[in-house]
């Protein structure tokens, strides 16, 4: 049981990875839409590339979204309305018509003819709700027959039979001039303002449910191409009725293939292919960029950021495939380019590419367009922490997607009449969102611990709180620290390194010196030694300490992994020399591992350089009057003495590129300490 154990301790990471390949691959066949994929690639315009396609079955044509929106437009307009008549309200309006009636005929004249005025009265009003008087938030009434609704039947009447609120005084006025009662206009009109209200309007939910069933019995489709009938010939310009026919054919088609019969064959159809390209991510990073697949949380970051711009593109083509130009693919380039390099960068992206293109359309285009945009977008952002520069390369993107686009529209319609120019906004849109890639790193950072090279940017101010402590508590080692970093930038730039990853890393490689800073000679001010008195063991223990400190410091302060690997590793597996030698010369028994550093070795070309740089400026504080010849003799002593042990065997640094890193600190060391030619007297 126990053995068992240690073999899943050991084989943790490996197990960790299988988990992250099988839910990697589950999530993006999960995420795709669920249909079959039509097997033929076609575009309006450009001429049929396979073999002559006859119809496999019998299928209808279906009608574009143009002659849908058409029918309904036409069936809009024919559409009566519906309108609901209210028969409270004729008996309110009688019953304010009886109270009000004698405030309004109250003059004198008018004693003796009050009954005839009322029924008079009444009887206008009876003449007019018979009718039915239009509310004005019904809005304009149609000029066509409508609708009236009347104790829940529909009735058609012509529109004209209504009396619309701002009519009625005209109508009040035609009445009493045919009953000979003009002279009363005023009282009539003022008695019918405070007590007429309408009791007609119309009821827009019923008109909408009715004109949604109207649309329902519009047939999608517009006759049937019967099997073994020719649809196109090879070499055929796919024209506007080919087109319908092989966009109704590839609609059925996929339709009809996600059945219970085929469901389990397209699923593993997609999850092999998915998984085929998984599997490429997983061999690239293990034989390419070790480093990184060794780095589960790496290898979680690569996984997640493709597994984000597959569930975005599904959701904008579950929501509409026209928007699928708005989805910003280029951050994914661009992310990965912070965090790692351009190789790795463009590799995931294309493979993520790839993926989409089983699922959107046209996919021959999108995969141009994106692969394009994806190496303008690596090309063009050349250090992203500059402000500028992230603004100055969208606009690159951009521009290479709205040009390629147009060139694929001049292929396929032959000239610029027809192209759809709204999708150039959703380019614009795109590169709008792509500028969210800077707080997406800042968010990433946080997320998953890595170090980009705006927070290295941040982290290289020697104003900063580690920095700051450094000088303080040990000034000798913080000044050793720049001149390690100088050193450190140069030789990356020499050799293509990061050079701001190495200038950050060897600012904070020594920041465990801060517990016991009077151990380490350069901030020893004194002739008093505090190693006096102390064994080598024990001596050589504390110097080795300062790692560990450094790490523990580094770990309470947030700084990333990227800078403690330097903490970490910038002596190796070295010894402590001065130290060990000063053991041997006691002549007592010993183990070699109690002066010797914890490591790891170095394992890239930034923490090697490092190592050399550190080394090298630490021993030159001993080189007394330096000539040429000495520098050159020291460095070469200084870094053959690190090859030799070997410590550069997990690093990705070649010997050429030793020789140059070698030269420049040859360099650097001779301007540091003023060297000149010596002319004769």
């Amino acid at each position: 049981m126990s053995d068992t154990l240690d073999n899943l301790y050991r084989k943790q990471s490996s197990i960790y990875k299988y988990i992250l390949y099988l839910l990697t691959v589950a999530c993006i066949v999960f995420f795709f839409p669920k249909g079959g994929k039509f097997k033929y690639e076609f575009q309006k315009g450009k001429p049929w590339q396979y073999e002559n396609l006859y119809a496999p079955f019998d299928f209808s044509i279906l009608k574009s979204d143009e002659e849908i929106a058409a029918e309904k437009e036409q069936m809009a307009q024919a559409q009566l309305g519906y309108y609901q008549f209210d028969e409270s309200i004729k008996a309110s309006v009688l019953s304010d018509f009886e109270a009000q009636f004698d405030s309004v005929f109250d003059d004198p004249i008018f004693r003796d003819n009050l009954t005839p005025l009322r029924l008079e009265g009444l009887d206008i009003l009876e003449g007019i709700y018979s009718k039915g008087i239009l509310d004005r938030s019904s809005g304009s009434i149609e000029t066509r027959d409508i609708y009236m609704v009347q104790d829940n039947e529909a009735t058609r009447i012509a529109s004209s039979e209504l009396i619309r609120i701002g009519e009625l005084n005209n109508a009040l006025r035609d009445d009493l001039r045919a009953r000979n009662l003009s002279a009363l206009y005023p009282q009539y009109q003022r008695l019918f303002f405070n007590v007429i209200q309408p009791n007609v309007a119309k009821d827009t939910i019923l008109s909408k449910r009715a004109l949604e069933d109207e649309f329902s019995k519009i047939s999608l489709t517009r006759g049937n191409i019967d099997e073994g009938k020719l649809i196109i010939a090879r070499g055929e310009v796919v024209e506007k009725e080919s087109l319908n026919s092989l966009n109704s054919l590839k609609a059925e088609y996929e339709s009809t293939l996600w059945t219970e019969k085929n469901y389990v064959y397209i699923l593993i159809g997609y999850i092999t292919l998915v998984a085929l390209v998984v599997l490429m991510v997983f061999l690239f990073l293990k034989h390419y960029r070790p480093e990184i697949y060794k780095n589960n949380v790496k290898v979680a970051f690569i996984l997640f950021n493709m597994l984000l711009m597959v569930l975005l593109t599904t959701m904008v083509l579950n929501l509409n495939d026209t928007y699928v130009f708005i989805i910003p693919l280029c951050i994914l380039p661009l992310i990965l380019k912070t965090f790692f390099d351009a190789r790795l960068a463009l590799f995931i992206h294309m493979l993520t590419v790839i993926i989409l293109g089983f699922v959107v359309p046209n996919s021959f285009e999108f995969i141009f367009l994106q692969i394009i945009a994806g190496i303008v977008a690596i090309l063009a952002v050349a250090q992203l922490y500059k402000r500028a520069n992230l603004f100055i390369s969208v606009g690159q993107i951009t521009f290479v997607y709205m040009l390629a686009f147009l060139a694929f529209n001049l292929i396929q319609e032959g000239s610029l009449d027809n192209i759809q120019w709204f999708t150039l906004g959703f380019f614009l849109l795109n590169g709008m969102i792509t500028l969210f890639t800077q707080p997406l790193i800042y968010i990433y950072e946080n997320m998953f611990g890595l170090a980009s090279d705006i927070s290295l940017l941040e982290l290289s101010d020697t104003n900063s709180k580690v920095l700051k402590e450094l000088a303080n508590k040990a000034p000798g080692t913080f000044h050793h620290s720049l001149q390690v970093a100088n050193l450190a930038e140069a030789a990356a730039n020499q050799i293509g390194a990061s050079a701001m990853l190495a200038r950050v890393g060897a600012l904070y490689h020594d920041i465990g010196k801060m517990k016991n800073p009077t151990y380490f000679t350069e901030n020893q001010t004194t002739n008093i030694n505090p190693h006096t008195g102390l064994s080598p063991k024990e001596s050589a223990n504390i110097i080795i300490t300062h790692v560990i400190d450094g790490i523990e410091i580094a770990q309470k302060n947030n700084l990333p992994d990227r800078i403690i690997d330097f903490i970490r590793v910038h002596h190796g597996n070295s010894v402590v020399y001065y130290f060990y030698k000063k053991m041997e010369e006691s002549g007592e028994t010993f183990e070699k591992s109690d002066f010797q550093y914890p490591g790891p070795t170095p394992f890239s070309k930034e923490t090697a350089i490092v190592m050399m740089a550190d080394a090298v400026e630490a021993a030159s504080k001993s080189l007394k009057n330096p000539t040429y010849t000495m520098i050159d003799e020291f460095v070469e002593r200084i870094v053959g003495g690190q090859m030799d042990s070997r410590q550069f065997r997990n690093a990705n640094i070649t010997f050429k590129e030793i020789e140059a890193v070698k030269k420049v600190l040859k360099n650097k060391l001779t301007n540091i300490y003023h060297l000149r030619v010596e002319y004769p007297e």
